[in-house]
């Protein structure tokens, strides 16, 4: 009902749309159409909530106050979990540590939390450390440090990955500076030692240990029924009953999971061509945030928030390979970030002192 609300036309909205549109197919078409309907909001629910963040988000000052509350939210959590692992030694534990109830309560998933926060939080240290209290400098120290402490404790391999990934990417450039060079090399040394040795072992053993072995079946039949049904995959979240129909000689535990892969997820849930719209969905965000991170036209501010927000999606995209993640809320919410901060930027050419 606001009438400073406009629409808000962008490139991702129709990809978007036509992501919702190829889920209705599978859906349709879904080999247990009854399993189907029943996550339909899984998806929708974001769906929606996309479209009211992009059009309602339309000032800077509404992006900031909205930003200003996901940083907290999520840094809440970040100091909370980091609490306790530190309460038990730095110790290794097979759950890892355990986010509230809902979707960042398993640790696998608070863990790509922290790779979304953890660079947009850096990137707003970097740009404001210099220009604020002394008080407000350490909480944004707080608040990229302990999502790095979180994922370490958290015992994923995959979102170690991506960390590691993320530390390699937006650190390129140190490796020419003695200074900075040696800051980092203190940070990995400081990083590898608190790493618990079981959780050392578990990479060793990857590949071989039964969690893996799974995994690499989940994937490997997850590509037959791509291929088997190209079109509509065989229905969104239908793969765990299908898998245990048709392949139940290959399940080294009493029920199939989902496949734990975000586009093996979404090919069987709705075919290849869902597969691209959501791998050029990824690209949007990437193609977005480097333009804006590198438009000398607007604010420092602006440029490094489009940067963490662009780190945070490539997380996503490697964690996003060993777990099944898509209809979380992780990749929509920084799509209608990214999204709702071009849309402001465009708004507002002159740069502006922040």
């Amino acid at each position: 009902m606001d009438p400073s609300v406009k629409w808000v036309s962008s490139a991702a909205n129709k990809l978007i749309i036509l992501f919702f549109i190829t889920i209705l197919i599978s859906i349709f078409f879904a080999m247990y159409p009854a399993i189907s309907k029943k996550h339909f909001m899984d998806f929708f629910g974001w769906f929606l909530i996309y479209f009211l963040i992009i059009n309602i988000v339309n000032t800077k000052e509404r992006f900031y106050i909205f930003l200003t509350i996901y940083i907290l939210a999520a840094a809440k959590i970040a100091i909370g979990t980091t609490k306790a692992w530190v309460a038990r030694g730095f110790a290794f534990r097979g759950w890892g540590l355990m986010g509230p109830e809902g979707y960042f309560q398993n640790s696998g998933e608070l863990a790509i939390l922290m790779l979304m926060i953890f660079p947009l939080a850096f990137y707003m240290y970097q740009c404001l450390k210099t220009k604020v209290a002394s008080w407000e400098k350490w909480m944004l120290v707080a608040f990229w440090v302990c999502p790095i402490m979180t994922i370490l404790g958290a015992s994923s391999r995959g979102a170690q990955i991506a960390l590691v990934c993320e530390l390699l990417i937006i650190f390129r450039k140190s490796v020419v500076r003695p200074k900075a060079f040696i800051g980092v090399l203190l940070l990995c040394t400081t990083l590898f030692y608190l790493v618990p040795d079981e959780q050392k072992t578990r990479f060793s053993s990857s590949g071989d240990d039964k969690t893996s072995q799974q995994r690499l079946l989940y994937w490997q039949h997850g590509w037959d029924m791509m291929k088997e049904h190209p079109w509509a995959g065989v229905g969104f979240f239908n793969f765990s009953t299908y898998y245990e129909t048709y392949y139940p000689d290959d399940m080294l535990f009493p029920h199939a999971e989902l496949p734990h892969n975000i586009f093996v997820q979404v090919g069987t849930d709705a075919g290849f061509l869902a597969v691209f719209i959501f791998l050029t969905l990824i690209l949007y965000c990437f193609i977005v945030s480097i333009k804006i991170s590198r438009n000398k036209k607007i604010s420092d501010l602006e440029r490094h928030i489009a940067a963490g927000l662009g780190f945070g999606v490539l997380g996503f995209f490697i964690a996003g390979q060993f777990v099944t993640v898509t209809y979380y809320p992780f990749f929509w919410i920084h799509l209608a970030f990214i999204c709702a901060l071009n849309n402001t930027v465009k708004i507002n050419r002159e740069p502006k002192e922040l």
